[in-house]
């Protein structure tokens, strides 16, 4: 019998030690469950806050950032002590004395709360700074679970980071109302300034934001905001932070914060947006995308845009778009919305291209005869008067003035004479600015109006080119056989395409008549169709494709209807690859970025990454000048380039493309309407910069007879040359190697001895440009031969002007 109690002594140490082991197991189950997926201590050692990213143009200044939310980051060390102070004192004063988590604290809001169970006190909390901020990694559900997910997260923070570091998280990272995370952000939203010119009143209203920003708003909850502030301001009195004179100064300021204000708009160009579509491409999104990402990685990306050619391209474009759309009558209203209550936000969400600064988008409220009084986003009204609203509808014989009513939403302009009724333009097009030595984009539009039309009719727009990719073809002949000088026959031609299609006969634009024998130089100058389709057919349009494809426009089919442009292309591929012609015939890859760097300053992108020994040398050693390494690659023979680049000089002079020579300084460039004409092209530049544009309809249709690349799309290039031009150098195009300048007859292309080039832009004889044994002999048997086949002599500028009635 003296056995069972030893027995049931075992048994309940059994049972004990059980219990001990299910209860260490449950605990390390629990454990496990509330780390997992927690960051480890290595983890938070290398945390970075989120952090907007900048944009920085061609020389060095801010232009943008890509943001979501107002946060500016200041480091700890530029934060003002009293700030600091402010923030301890009102959120944790025992910050720099816990271990991150304040155990007498949550004791003392423990038996704080349980008294307020049984009184109409408001529940306590007694989360210290560090898990206020690991609150930010965990969640923010209200659950006990959380609450032990913090406190592991928190602990590990104090240690992994200094309570400087996480300070200096704390204050760059908690919201402070009006959309604003950081106390930069806030003292800017709130106050007007930065954290480094707040008084201590403003320091510690702000100090009182972290609870609820709502609760404290200093116009709506001004007493209860003035009440909270003056006890942080009791609080660091007590603490020993600040005398009792300078809480009581500060106590008497009135809060006197500034009107809440929308974050500014990002700046709305094209440019910036193709930036920002390829960052994301490259880095991605949101901080989920990792450390480098653009909405959060806090990225610093310099750019190729330079200010001055941008804003002139985005001008000129548009000034392009409104004066095509000036003649023609008013299509109507843009939408339609209800004017009941609530109408400026109805509005506001309404899309209305806009494209220039002094247009608004407004909506009709009420009519009093031809006089409309119209509304605009912000609640405000205005008169639109009939005499500025007169413009014809549609086909009708009534104007817009008449047939407008309530609901109807218009775009509008200020003028001296009051609100005046716009249209934006139905025609669109795309605008490209290369440096012709790197490649890098200057400039870029895409559309009339970024904040309306988010398609990149630049980089996106498959347009096709129309006479803007002869100087391709005129190249590649130069490149089998033909000279600048080569007499070719501007005379009817058909080929045979298949017993199914029959036999194919191309004519001249606007069917211009032939013009007979008339030199290579010539044919591209005036743009004839029908000296270039023999040209390319001569040639090989495998060739020509070959070089299309080369230069990066296309991949095309050998056939002839495209060497008067009926291969679609964008203007970026187009630009580019005249870019690379101006270029010596060396390739050249497009790009808007130069380089990216991180948070800290390190590159962690650069577009141009050829190693260049000895450019950072302090001083000249007296040998050869270093150079960027790396292979150069030749997409066209470098003598071709400046043949066909000097022949295009002739296009601006005497050809299509004579409007631009009122800029006064050695230009290039090529014309180009294609049929319909549906599209109007211009491409060309300086030794320096090319530019290209075109303009049509998004779903394309004709344009009218009247527009041409000459009159119509050359026109915009010379205005925004007059402006982002005007500070370049003026230079001459580069003869590179094994090129002769032989002087020849302008009109024949024969070799002249004796006589010399006159200036003007009409001389008889001309520098032309040939590679070596391919220049006119002084007796040209082969030449009279041509003439004797061809039925004549190459006829004279007056004998030609006189045949086609004019100028054309």
């Amino acid at each position: 019998m003296s056995r069972w109690p030893a027995i049931a002594a075992g048994v309940t140490r059994l049972r004990l030690l059980l219990l001990i082991l299910a209860a260490l197991l449950l605990a390390g189950v629990v454990y496990w469950r509330a780390t997992s997926g927690l960051p480890t201590q290595a983890e938070l050692a290398g945390f970075s806050p989120a952090l907007p990213s900048m944009v920085r143009d061609v020389n060095g200044e801010i232009v943008t950032s890509y943001t979501r939310e107002r946060r500016i980051f200041v480091p700890y060390a530029e934060l003002p002590p009293r700030l600091i102070q402010a923030y301890v004192s009102a959120e944790d004063k025992t910050f720099f004395e816990h271990s991150g988590i304040d155990w007498l604290g949550i004791a003392s809001a423990v038996a704080t709360n349980i008294e307020s169970l049984f009184s109409d006190r408001r529940p306590v909390g007694a989360s210290t700074i560090t898990q206020q901020v690991a609150k930010g990694l965990v969640g923010s559900e209200v659950s006990l679970w959380r609450k032990i997910r913090e406190a592991i997260v928190a602990r590990r923070l104090e240690a992994a980071l200094s309570k400087q570091q996480i300070l200096e998280i704390y204050l760059n990272q908690i919201f402070l109302g009006r959309n604003a995370y950081g106390v930069e952000a806030a003292a800017q939203a709130y106050f007007g300034v930065s954290v480094d010119r707040l008084d201590l009143a403003q320091m510690a209203y702000l100090a009182i934001l972290p609870k609820a920003p709502s609760t404290y708003d200093p116009v709506r909850q001004r007493a209860r905001a003035l009440a909270r502030r003056d006890y942080v301001l009791r609080q660091m009195a007590a603490n020993g932070h600040i005398s009792e004179a300078e809480r009581a100064a500060a106590a008497a300021q009135p809060l006197a914060a500034i009107p809440n204000r929308a974050l500014p708009r990002p700046r709305d160009d094209y440019f910036i947006e193709e930036v920002r579509r390829t960052l994301i491409a490259r880095f991605g999104e949101g901080q989920e995308n990792g450390p480098n990402s653009v909405y959060g990685g806090g990225l610093w990306v310099r750019t190729s845009l330079d200010p001055v050619m941008q804003a002139a391209a985005e001008q000129a474009m548009r000034d392009g778009m409104t004066r095509y759309e000036a003649g023609r009558p008013w299509r109507g209203p843009i939408a339609r919305i209800e004017t009941g209550g609530g109408w400026p936000g109805r509005l506001s969400g309404t899309i209305v291209p806009l494209g220039y600064p002094n247009w608004a988008k407004a909506v009709v409220l009420t009519k009093s005869g031809l006089d409309t009084r119209i509304g605009f986003t912000d609640g405000s009204s205005g008169i639109l008067p009939g005499r500025l609203a007169a413009r014809p509808f549609r086909t009708s014989n009534r104007s817009a003035a008449q047939v407008l009513r309530p609901g109807d939403v218009i775009a509008v302009a200020r003028t001296p004479a009051g609100w005046a009724l716009r249209q934006p333009p139905e025609i669109s097009g795309g605008m490209v600015v290369e440096e012709v030595a790197s490649g890098r984009i200057r400039a870029m539009v895409g559309g009339f109006d970024p904040r309306a039309q988010a398609f990149n009719r630049a980089t996106q727009g498959l347009r096709q080119p129309g006479s803007t990719f002869k100087p391709i073809v005129y190249a590649t002949a130069m490149d089998n056989g033909f000279t600048p000088a080569s007499i070719v026959v501007d005379g009817p031609y058909c080929v045979f395409q298949t017993k199914l299609l029959g036999t194919k006969c191309f004519k001249n634009f606007n069917n211009l008549r032939s013009a007979g024998p008339q030199t290579l130089r010539w044919g591209l100058e005036q743009s004839r169709n029908l000296m270039t389709v023999r040209i390319a057919d001569a040639t090989g349009m495998d060739r020509i494709t070959a070089q299309a494809r080369a230069l990066g426009i296309g991949d095309y089919q050998p056939v002839l209807s495209i060497a008067l442009g009926a291969g679609e292309t964008t203007v970026l591929r187009l630009t580019n690859a005249y870019a690379q012609i101006f270029n010596e015939g060396r390739r050249l890859e497009p790009g808007l970025i130069d380089y990216v760097q991180d948070r800290t300053g390190r590159v962690i992108w650069r577009r141009d990454n050829r190693g260049c020994p000895g450019c950072n040398a302090p001083d000249w050693n007296g040998g050869p000048m270093p150079r960027p390494q790396g292979r150069v690659v030749q997409v066209m023979d470098p003598r071709t380039a400046y043949q066909i680049v000097h022949v295009m000089v002739g296009v601006i002079q005497r050809g299509t493309g004579t409007v631009l020579a009122s800029l006064n300084r050695p230009l290039a460039g090529k014309t180009g309407t294609t049929n319909g004409p549906n599209d109007v092209w211009f491409i060309g530049g300086t030794p320096d910069i090319v530019a290209g544009l075109y303009l049509g309809y998004d779903q394309p249709r004709s344009l009218g007879n009247q527009a041409q690349g000459g009159t119509t799309a050359a026109p915009i290039w010379r205005q925004w040359g007059q402006v982002a031009l005007k500070d370049w150098p003026t230079l001459p195009f580069a003869i590179p190697a094994g090129v002769r300048m032989v002087r020849v007859d302008r009109r024949s292309g024969r070799r002249v001895f004796g006589l010399w080039p006159d200036p003007g832009p009409r001389p008889a004889v001309i520098w032309e440009a040939f590679k070596p044994d391919s220049e006119p002999r002084r007796i040209n048997r082969a030449q009279d031969v041509l003439e004797r086949r061809s039925g004549g002599r190459v006829r004279s500028d007056a004998e030609f002007l006189e045949a086609e009635g004019g100028i054309y």
